[in-house]
């Protein structure tokens, strides 16, 4: 009798503990930083907000623009990036500025006649909050609009909020540090082309390092991600723009955006952008794939209409930055007596330097390449230390 009632209280005890384990891991469950209303909605309350936000922007199943109207928050105006505030638009295309047809709140575009709203807008309002999805990557164009998001609160006097997300490519710090002659709105820091850091811990750098006017007099809250690490592995619920349609995309994009400077596809004007490398005059590979003009996504992409040979990249376990597929389309090229870098100036701009390029021209090896950049990344990621928040 007695070792059946230790045996039922040893299952009893169990069964508590279990319980009570599965409840401490409810509550380590990752939030970002806009699921965290008690971090921040305090601090908007009684403010003219502004807020810098696409279709990433969600609290739940709700857009903050709405969450915040919601909660009695006064959003006085929109700024819409690159893509738009709805997520429709093309890379690069014109974004206008408009009235937000849901909300009525007026739309100002920082990716159309002006990067950086004027100084008079922005004392219209006390606070801007920054709440985009990035793939932490240095040529991802969300961080340029922070930045000059950032400059613009700083010359104008009022706060500027991040509420953080994570970064898909954050366990990685790779790429050649950004050189200041290359500096655009592609890359307007000096940071390796994977930096490894979240958008809340950017912009704590762009403010610590001084990169923008007047930083030090900058009022910047950052909201982080509960429950993060670096190297912790995020499938992205909203796709950032509309040629990262999944995470394999996310994940080959630091890779293949470098193909945007060649004559080569990468998919735009498929169902798989940013997973796949074709082109007509030379076969890469045996992939058949053909680009159609897609409106709000790709129109009139590179090679359309051509039937284009190349690699399918679906299945690709590549991940962080990979120089291979580069390295041997300039083999190939070379072999037909043809430039692969047929727009040398937007390659240097992505690289950040123009050392990349000649090095692949050279000849030389990915391993050859990377080791190149070992020294700089290095003393990046000891700049960076500082400003992180999470292991």
């Amino acid at each position: 009798m007695r070792i059946a009632l230790l045996v039922f209280f040893i299952l009893l005890i169990g069964a508590c503990a279990a319980s009570l384990n599965i409840e401490a891991d409810d509550t380590k469950a990752l939030k970002v930083a806009a699921e965290r209303p008690e971090a921040y909605l305090s601090k908007l309350q009684g403010k003219r907000v502004g807020l810098v936000v696409n279709q990433t922007s969600n609290v739940g199943n709700s857009h903050l623009a709405d969450y915040l109207l919601e909660q009695s928050i006064n959003v006085a105006r929109i700024f819409a990036p690159e893509h738009g505030f709805r997520g429709d638009h093309d890379a690069g295309a014109h974004v206008n500025s408009e009235i937000d047809a849901t909300t009525g709140i007026p739309i100002t575009s920082i990716y159309g006649k002006f990067k950086k709203p004027p100084k008079e807008m922005l004392q219209q309002l006390d606070v801007v909050v920054f709440d985009i999805q990035d793939v932490g990557v240095r040529f991802y164009t969300y961080i340029s609009s922070m930045h000059y998001m950032m400059e613009a609160a700083a010359e104008a006097g009022i706060q500027f909020m991040v509420l953080d997300r994570p970064n898909p490519n954050g366990r990685f710090v790779d790429g050649p540090i950004l050189e200041p002659e290359f500096r655009s709105f592609v890359g307007m820091h000096p940071i390796p082309v994977l930096h490894g850091m979240t958008v809340a811990e950017l912009a704590q750098m762009i403010k610590g390092e001084g990169w923008i006017n007047q930083a030090q007099s900058l009022d910047l809250v950052t909201v982080p991600v509960a429950n993060y690490t670096h190297d912790m592995s995020y499938s992205l619920p909203v796709a950032p723009s509309p040629n990262l349609p999944n995470d394999q995309a996310i994940d080959l994009y630091p890779s293949l955006c470098f193909f945007e400077a060649t004559p080569i596809s990468v998919g735009r004007g498929t169902d798989f952008p940013f997973q796949v490398i074709g082109f007509d005059d030379i076969p890469l590979g045996k992939f058949a794939f053909s680009p159609e003009s897609r409106p709000g996504s790709a129109l009139h992409p590179k090679l359309e209409g051509q039937q284009l040979l190349g690699i399918d990249l679906r299945h690709s376990t590549i991940s962080g930055l990979d120089l291979t597929w580069l390295v041997k389309a300039q083999q190939q090229f070379a072999e037909h007596d043809t430039s692969l870098f047929t727009r040398p100036d937007f390659m240097d701009k992505l690289a950040g330097t123009d050392t990349l390029r000649r090095a692949i021209e050279a000849g030389q090896s990915s391993a050859q390449i990377k080791q190149s950049w070992q020294l700089g990344l290095a003393k990046f990621k000891k700049q960076r230390q500082p400003y992180l928040i999470y292991p």
